[in-house]
C-alpha cells in the first residue's frame, strides 16, 4: 500500500465524490466524522517519529524560521497578488482566503516524508505553525477583506483543532512509545498501528470529499472558477519554496520540506471554520474542499518533482 498510496488516496478522493453524489444524506453525519479520522491520521503520524527526535528539531532555529518565512510572509504576498483576480463573490474569497493563508499540520507530513523530505522537522514546526496561524489568520483576514468578515473567525475552533488534533495524538503517541520501548506488547501494537497511515489518510480524504460534494448543487461555477488559482499557487510555491530554502542554507532534506509546507494548506483544520459560517457564506467550506481536490492531485507531481527542484547536494571530488 505504501508504494502506491497516491493512486490511493485519488481513488480514495474519486470514491468520495461517488458517495457524495449517490447518497447526499449522509453529508451531515460523515462531517462529524472528519476530526476523529483526522485525529487518528496525526496519532499515526506522530508516533513514527520518536519523541527525543522531535524535541531536538525544535532546536533547529534555521528550519523553523524558513517554515514561518514562507507561510506567514511569502504566502501572504502571493495571495495578495492573486486576490483582485478572485471571483467578486464575498463567501468565495473568504473560502479562498481561510485556506491558502493557513500551512497545513497534517498530511504535509506524509507527502514531504514521500520526497525525501525531513518528516521530523515538520512534525516539530506543527504546534508552531498551528498557533501562529490562529494569531494571524484575523490579521490577514482584515487587511483583505476589512474588520467585519475578519470577526467572524473565532479562536475557539482553532483552539479545539490543536487540542484534539495536535495535543491528544501526539500524547498517546508518546505514552505507546513508551510502553513499546519497555515491553514487546507495546511493541507489536506500535507496529500494527504504523500499518494504518495509508488507509486512514484515505478514509479522511473519502469523508471529507463525500461531505462536501452534496453543496456543490447551484455552487458548481463559483467553486470551479477558483480551481485556476489553486494551480497557480502551487506552481508558484514550488520555486518560492525553493528560494527561501536557499536562503537560509538549508540542506535538501529540510529544503524539500519548506518547499512542501509553504505549498500544502490546513484545509482539513479550517474546515471546520468554514462549516460555522453563516447561511449565506456556506458556499466558503466547498471552496475550501475545493482546494483539498486540487492540491493533492498536485502532491502527485510534486512526490515526483521536488526531488529534483531541490536534489541533494553531490560530496565535491578531489582531483
Amino acid at each position: 500500500m505504501e508504494h502506491h498510496q497516491v493512486a490511493i488516496y485519488l481513488a480514495a478522493m474519486a470514491a468520495g465524490v461517488l458517495l457524495g453524489w449517490a447518497a447526499p444524506a449522509a453529508g451531515p453525519g460523515l462531517e462529524h466524522a472528519i476530526s476523529p479520522v483526522l485525529g487518528a491520521l496525526l496519532f499515526v503520524t506522530f508516533l513514527q517519529v520518536p519523541a527525543g527526535e522531535l524535541v531536538r528539531s525544535l532546536r533547529d532555529g534555521r528550519f523553523l524560521s524558513a517554515a514561518l518565512a514562507v507561510n506567514f510572509v511569502a504566502v501572504p504576498l502571493v495571495v495578495a497578488a492573486m486576490f483582485v483576480f478572485l471571483p467578486a463573490d464575498q463567501a468565495v474569497r473568504l473560502g479562498v482566503l481561510l485556506v491558502l493563508l493557513c500551512p497545513c499540520v497534517d498530511y504535509v507530513i506524509v507527502f514531504s516524508g514521500l520526497a525525501g523530505g525531513s518528516s521530523r522537522r515538520l512534525l516539530a514546526a506543527t504546534p508552531l505553525l498551528l498557533v501562529a496561524q490562529m494569531a494571524l489568520l484575523p490579521v490577514f483576514l482584515y487587511l483583505f477583506m476589512g474588520s467585519e468578515l475578519a470577526d467572524i473567525v473565532e479562536a475557539g475552533p482553532f483552539l479545539e483543532a490543536f487540542l484534539t488534533l495536535i495535543v491528544i495524538p501526539l500524547a498517546l503517541a508518546w505514552a505507546l512509545q513508551t510502553w513499546a520501548a519497555r515491553h514487546p506488547a507495546g511493541q507489536k501494537v506500535s507496529e500494527a498501528a504504523t500499518t494504518t497511515m495509508v488507509p486512514l489518510m484515505a478514509a479522511t480524504l473519502l469523508v471529507v470529499v463525500a461531505s462536501q460534494v452534496p453543496k456543490l448543487d447551484g455552487n458548481l461555477g463559483d467553486v470551479a472558477a477558483v480551481v485556476p488559482f489553486y494551480a497557480v499557487f502551487l506552481a508558484a510555491m514550488a520555486f518560492i519554496g525553493k528560494a527561501v530554502a536557499r536562503l537560509f542554507r538549508l540542506a535538501a532534506p529540510a529544503g524539500r520540506a519548506i518547499v512542501f509546507t509553504g505549498a500544502t494548506r490546513n484545509s482539513l483544520v479550517v474546515l471546520p471554520l468554514a462549516l460555522a459560517l453563516p447561511d449565506d457564506l456556506a458556499v466558503a467550506a466547498v471552496v475550501v474542499v475545493t482546494q483539498t481536490l486540487v492540491e493533492v492531485i498536485g502532491m502527485v507531481g510534486y512526490v515526483r518533482l521536488v526531488p529534483r527542484l531541490v536534489p541533494e547536494e553531490r560530496p565535491a571530488t578531489v582531483c
